[in-house]
């Protein structure tokens, strides 16, 4: 018979059960009838909300195709309540001005961590099970590198800034950085999103990403007056690492942007949402996918895509590294110079080795054959 593994977790500041078992389209089709059940590509397994009573509800829903094997141990206790963030971390990320997206990650990270040890404080933790805890998530879990790294930044900051506690790395394995390259989409496919776009706030906020190099952060940080219109740039505040910076204002997108602005009349934010406040950045990616697929593109196209896409599209142009490095606010060259590995055009432009000593060995041929009496 097949096994399904039920385990209690914290996922996403929420009290979950994660159901892990091998592929089979028969339970996934069970598991879909579940009310809130969702997939989850970092856990790699379904999960749905814990509530009193799931138990008997996936007995009976599984009884005929399925044992099931509910995991009970001091990680996942299910007599354990949720515990939450001390108040005393989240005071001390608000007063440092770490950016809203950063307090929103440390917190999940750090309130999972916690929760891993239901029967113990933060301070009664010791390092040995921060080495257990980061090999569970790495063993099991199979987490990224950035997840891993950013779970670490969220612990560290507790103990060493918290309860200032002295910087220690040797009881952390900080994993090394992968390098992937970014992911971008061609001219054609720019346009192909654009002109798919049929909502005018949306065209914009695509048009800008693309144009200015945005993150989605800064984005929605957009205040009406940070558009510069007489000298065509974007000025972009308190962006990652809290820098400001300027930015270039397309004239197309100019364009475009008078008319949301005299259509929609935003008091302050640039962008905002239906209640008036600021835009969100999950709508933001959620009608970025939209349309994408309106478009017929295949691809997954984020909010960054329409950044790496800007960078390599400047550099195949011919643009310095160093005007691309400032306009993306960059703080090293090294980072700009990632984009020169995805450049076709400057690729195409590097003349393999080979091709030139059998070039340079035609020419010399046809050299001697003429010198020849």
């Amino acid at each position: 018979m097949k096994t399904i593994t039920i385990n209690r977790i914290v996922h996403q500041q929420e009290d979950k059960l994660a159901l892990a078992f091998d592929y089979d389209k028969e339970l996934i089709e069970l598991v879909k009838k579940l009310p809130g059940r969702k997939w989850s590509q970092n856990l790699k397994c379904w999960h749905i909300p814990y509530k009193e009573g799931i138990e008997k509800t996936l007995s009976r829903l599984f009884v005929e195709i399925a044992s099931l094997k509910f995991v009970i141990n001091d990680v996942n206790c299910y007599k354990t309540k949720i515990r939450k963030i001390p108040g005393e971390y989240l005071d001390l990320l608000k007063r440092r001005r770490y950016s809203d997206s950063t307090i929103k990650t440390y917190t999940h990270f750090f309130k999972e961590f916690i929760n891993f040890f239901p029967n113990r404080e933060p301070d009664a933790i010791s390092e040995d099970d921060i080495k257990a805890y980061l090999n569970h998530l790495v063993i099991n879990k199979k987490v990224s590198y950035s997840t891993q790294n950013q779970v670490v930044n969220a612990i560290k900051f507790f103990y060493e800034k918290v309860k200032k506690q002295e910087k220690t790395e040797y009881w952390i394995d900080r994993p090394k950085k992968q390098m992937k390259l970014p992911f971008v989409i061609s001219e054609n496919e720019i346009l192909s999103i654009l002109q798919a776009t049929n909502n005018l706030k949306h065209k914009c906020m695509i048009a800008l990403l693309y144009s200015a190099g945005l993150r989605v952060g800064e984005l929605i940080n957009l205040r009406k007056e940070d558009v510069v219109y007489n000298k065509k740039v974007i000025f972009v505040r308190q962006a990652k690492g809290k820098k400001d910076r300027l930015t270039i204002l397309s004239y197309n997108t100019e364009m475009v942007l008078q008319k949301y602005l005299n259509k929609y009349k935003p008091k302050y934010w640039l962008f905002e949402g239906q209640s008036g406040g600021k835009y969100s950045r999950e709508s933001v990616n959620r009608f970025i996918q939209k349309w994408t697929i309106q478009a017929g593109i295949e691809k997954k196209v984020t909010s960054h895509t329409f950044r790496h896409s800007f960078a390599t599209h400047l550099l195949e142009q011919g643009t310095d590294i160093r005007y691309i490095q400032t306009l993306l606010g960059h703080s090293s060259p090294k980072t700009t110079a990632i984009y020169t590995h995805v450049s076709n055009r400057v690729l195409g432009k590097i003349k393999s080795p080979l091709d030139r000593i059998l070039e340079d060995k035609e020419k010399n041929n046809s050299k001697l054959e003429k010198d020849q009496p």
